[in-house]
C-alpha cells in the first residue's frame, strides 16, 4: 500500500475541540498526486511508485528529457514535483495514471512530515550549535568564541566535521509522530497537530510514521 503523499505547507492556525481545548495545527495541501512510474521487484529490485503532484505546469518549463520520461511511462501529463514512495505490505495493483488523494489518512493517524527547514543565513557558534560561550563579565574578552578547535603540534590542522560557524538552515528535517486532526477531502487539505519544517509554500512529504 502507498504510505505517503506530496504536499505543500500552507501555514499554521488553531482549531477548537468540542470541549473547548485549543489545538495548534499546520494546514497542508496534500495532493492530489498521480502515479507517474511503477517500480517492481522483478525489474527494479524493489517495490515503489513515483508520484507527481498534480498542478499546472507550462509546457515551456518542461525539458525534453523530462517530457520523454513522462511519455515513456504512460504519457502522463507533466508535473513539476516528483517523489518516490516505497510500497509496504500487500500492495494493491497500482497503475500509471492512478490518483493518490488525501483520504489516504484518517483523523487520529500518526504521520511523519519531511521538509526543508527555513534558511537562517550565516550564523555563529552559539546560535547554530548552541555553544555555551565564555564569561560575560570580568573582562574575559571571550564571549561567543568557539574555544580550541585543534591542537597546534599534532595534527596541526582542523579536523573535518568540526562544528563551526556557517550557513544555518535549509536542511532536510523530519517531524515525527504528528497526529492528524482533520482531513478535508474536497479541498485536499490535511490538518496535523503541531509545526512542520519550512516556510509557507514549502514542499513536504507526508508519510505514515515509521516508529512511534
Amino acid at each position: 500500500m502507498v504510505n505517503g503523499i506530496i504536499g505543500k505547507k500552507i501555514g499554521m492556525t488553531q482549531i477548537f475541540k468540542e470541549d473547548g481545548v485549543v489545538v495548534p495545527v499546520t494546514v497542508i495541501k496534500a495532493g492530489p498526486c498521480v502515479v507517474v512510474q511503477r517500480k517492481t521487484v522483478a525489474k527494479d529490485g524493489y517495490d515503489a511508485v513515483q508520484l507527481g503532484l498534480v498542478e499546472f505546469v507550462s509546457p515551456k518549463k518542461v525539458t525534453k528529457p523530462m517530457m520523454g520520461h513522462f511519455k515513456k511511462h504512460g504519457d502522463v501529463a507533466p508535473t513539476r514535483l516528483l517523489r518516490e514512495v516505497r510500497l509496504e505490505g500487500k500492495s494493491e495493483e497500482l497503475k500509471v495514471g492512478d490518483k493518490i488523494l488525501v483520504d489516504l489518512f484518517k483523523p487520529a493517524d500518526l504521520v511523519d512530515v519531511v521538509g526543508t527547514s527555513r534558511g537562517r543565513g550565516f550564523a555563529g557558534f552559539v546560535k547554530r550549535h548552541h555553544f555555551r560561550g565564555g564569561a560575560a563579565t570580568h573582562g574575559s574578552m571571550f564571549h561567543r568564541a568557539p574555544g580550541s578547535i585543534g591542537a597546534s603540534a599534532f595534527p596541526s590542522r582542523v579536523l573535518k566535521g568540526m562544528k563551526a560557524a556557517g550557513h544555518m538552515g535549509t536542511e532536510r528535517v523530519t517531524a515525527r509522530n504528528l497526529q492528524v486532526v482533520q482531513v478535508d477531502v474536497e479541498n485536499h487539505l490535511l490538518l496535523v497537530r503541531g509545526a512542520v519544517p519550512g516556510h509557507p509554500g514549502t514542499v513536504v512529504m507526508i508519510r505514515r510514521c515509521k516508529r512511534r
